[in-house]
Parts: C-alpha cells; structure tokens; sequence
C-alpha cells in the first residue's frame, strides 16, 4: 500500500483482525483501537459489524476487564483472504 492511500473496507477488516491474531488471539480494545488506526466512531462500526458476523468476540478477562479474541470463523476468514490475495499477485494484479 502506497503511504497515504485510503485502505479498503476488506483491507481495515483485514488489518483489525491481524492485530488480534498477532495479539494471541487476546487484546483490550483500547489497545485494538489504536493498533487498528481508526477514528473510534469507524472502530466502534468495524467491531460491531465483525462481531455481528462472528469473526470476533468480546471475552471476560481479569474480573472485569475485557478482550476481543478471534473466532475459528475470523481465522478462516484470514486464511481465505490471504489466499486470494496471493492469487492476484501470482497474476500481476
């Protein structure tokens, strides 16, 4: 991606849930927040809309702190994703 280029919808999905798999699959939103370089109203959007698709979940951690950890469905999604993604390049696109 060239410095300063919008990301794409898939590209911020994408990037949200490489910060929680890179995390173990275990971290606080306001760290989430921040590592995902959204403003709170588009992380709030993003969050909500991944956890309605199951690709992520908001888990008890500690009493009553909480983290967002990826879900089977949200690894395959990344799987997948990747896959496609190496297509494209393996034909110059």
């Amino acid at each position: 991606m060239k410095p300063f280029q919008k990301r794409s919808r898939l590209e911020i999905i994408r990037d949200i849930l490489k910060v929680i798999q890179a995390s173990n699959s275990a971290i606080s939103p306001t760290k989430l927040l921040r590592l995902s370089n959204l403003s709170y109203q588009m992380f709030e959007e993003y969050l909500g809309e991944l956890e309605t698709k199951e690709l992520v979940e908001l888990k008890p951690y500690k009493g009553k702190r909480k983290v967002y950890s990826l879900t089977e469905k949200g690894r395959k999604f990344l799987d997948k994703y990747e896959n496609f993604m190496d297509f494209l390049r393996d034909f110059g696109l």
